[in-house]
């Protein structure tokens, strides 16, 4: 379980909020998402709290999100080299979502950072696709994730939840 934690901008285009308090139980923890107004379409940005992966999904659907959410994220995990066992763990406790604000100031800071590198590649590179956008920007170092980048912290993140036993056998975190 993971709640989607979005910016007033993205709530006011009709993505609806449901009780977000409880803990997260994934490995990367809430997302944080924003809208980015584009053209042909607009997008969203997204970012997990702990390690501050984004992922690029488009914003048309707006009820859709968090499961477009969920989709964006298995190939990055897969690009990045993490064990399929732990992404199908992942990808297990993100099957049920909340949808709330913003909660950390530190997270909504990297995402606003992350929002104007995607716009500036946006415009740099406009034939790449959304999976690339995630790609190009989890290389990124950032503050967020003490001037790494949010692609080392993923796998280092995976990395150390495996060493500690985290990912069991049956898949769970």
């Amino acid at each position: 379980m993971f709640t989607l934690r979005c910016t007033q901008k993205l709530l006011r285009r009709g993505l609806a909020e449901t009780a977000a308090d409880a803990q997260a139980d994934t490995l990367l923890g809430d997302w944080y998402a924003n809208v980015l107004i584009t053209r042909p379409s607009h997008l969203v940005l997204c970012v997990s709290e702990r390690t501050l992966l984004p992922v690029v999904v488009v914003a048309k659907g707006i009820k859709y999100l968090p499961q477009r959410v969920v989709d964006a994220v298995a190939p990055v995990l897969r690009e990045l080299r993490v064990e399929p066992s732990a992404i199908e763990a992942e990808l297990a406790a993100m099957r049920t979502w909340h949808v709330g604000r913003t909660a950390s100031k530190r997270v909504v800071g990297s995402l606003n950072e992350l929002m104007f590198q995607l716009h500036s590649q946006l415009d740099l590179h406009p034939g790449r696709s959304l999976f690339e956008q995630s790609l190009r920007l989890a290389e990124v170092p950032m503050k967020g994730v003490e001037y790494s980048s949010a692609d080392r912290a993923t796998t280092a993140l995976f990395a150390s939840a495996a060493a500690l036993g985290r990912i069991g056998r049956r898949g769970a975190l």
